[in-house]
């Protein structure tokens, strides 16, 4: 990988990552763009790493409010908004965690066809249309109740499925439980950070066994773009989204599943 492909690899994955239009299906698109299937453990893990990074620095301050009261809800301080919310994090992580433990070797092979990809893209970003159509709740991330987390960690789950976008499916759904807009984005953000790092520690473990196979110098360049391009996506979705809401990545999400499927076909 040189490193011209290294800085758009990870242009892409930080472009995409957070916005809801599937970062995974763009990451395997530019791959077969570049003539390769499949980029690497390596770039995967580095180009995650960027995104991780990024999102925990956007919201340090929530993150940093929310470990200091959700220890202090363990050593019997009482429980807060923050601490709350922190649980919710958590647990609404479980059940993409379990799945994906699960369905790893299922998610990784037999659900990376393109055709998959493309109907995902566009069944999805007609569902997340017509969330963010009938949706237009009020609610905030602190509003949720255990019933909300628990839906909403199990519509992550399904973004095991290439296409799905897990941003775009836990906005979907926090979306018809009448959360606004930014609060569904916010919470969908923060749900990332476990699952990501998870993830990265698992195939950091197994490119450790099997090795890198590219140049320190390009990974090291593809984690720095991955990191700034995430950090700038989140500020500008977030600031963008209260006014143009979410039928443009609808819009963008059918057309690009309708080019995928009309090339396979």
């Amino acid at each position: 990988m040189d490193y011209i492909t290294a800085i758009i690899l990870a242009l892409v994955q930080g472009l995409t990552e957070f916005l809801p239009v599937s970062s995974q299906a763009h990451l395997v698109l530019a791959g077969e763009w570049f003539g390769e299937v499949y980029q690497g453990l390596d770039v995967d893990v580095i180009l995650h790493a960027g995104s991780l990074v990024a999102v925990i620095y956007y919201f340090r301050n929530e993150i940093a409010a929310m470990l200091r009261d959700w220890f202090g809800s363990l050593a019997g301080q009482g429980a807060t908004k923050d601490s709350k919310l922190g649980w919710w994090v958590i647990i609404g992580t479980v059940p993409a965690g379990v799945l994906g433990i699960i369905l790893k070797d299922l998610a990784e092979n037999e659900f990376r066809g393109l055709w998959v990809m493309g109907t995902s893209l566009i069944v999805f970003g007609i569902l997340l249309g017509l969330a963010d159509w009938k949706g237009r709740g009020q609610r905030d991330e602190y509003s949720l109740t255990l019933k909300d987390v628990l839906i909403i960690g199990f519509a992550q789950a399904v973004a095991l499925v290439p296409g799905t976008s897990r941003s775009g499916i836990t906005m979907t759904a926090a979306l018809f439980l009448g959360m606004s807009r930014e609060a569904a984005a916010r919470f969908s953000f923060l749900l990332s950070i476990p699952i990501i790092a998870a993830a990265s520690l698992l195939y950091t473990v197994e490119l450790v066994k099997t090795g890198t196979t590219s140049g320190w110098g390009q990974l090291a360049v593809g984690f720095l773009v991955s990191a700034v391009s995430t950090y700038a996506c989140i500020h500008y979705f977030l600031a963008l989204i209260k006014r143009i809401g979410m039928q443009p990545f609808v819009l963008y999400r059918v057309l690009l599943g309708a080019l995928i499927l009309s090339i396979i076909w």
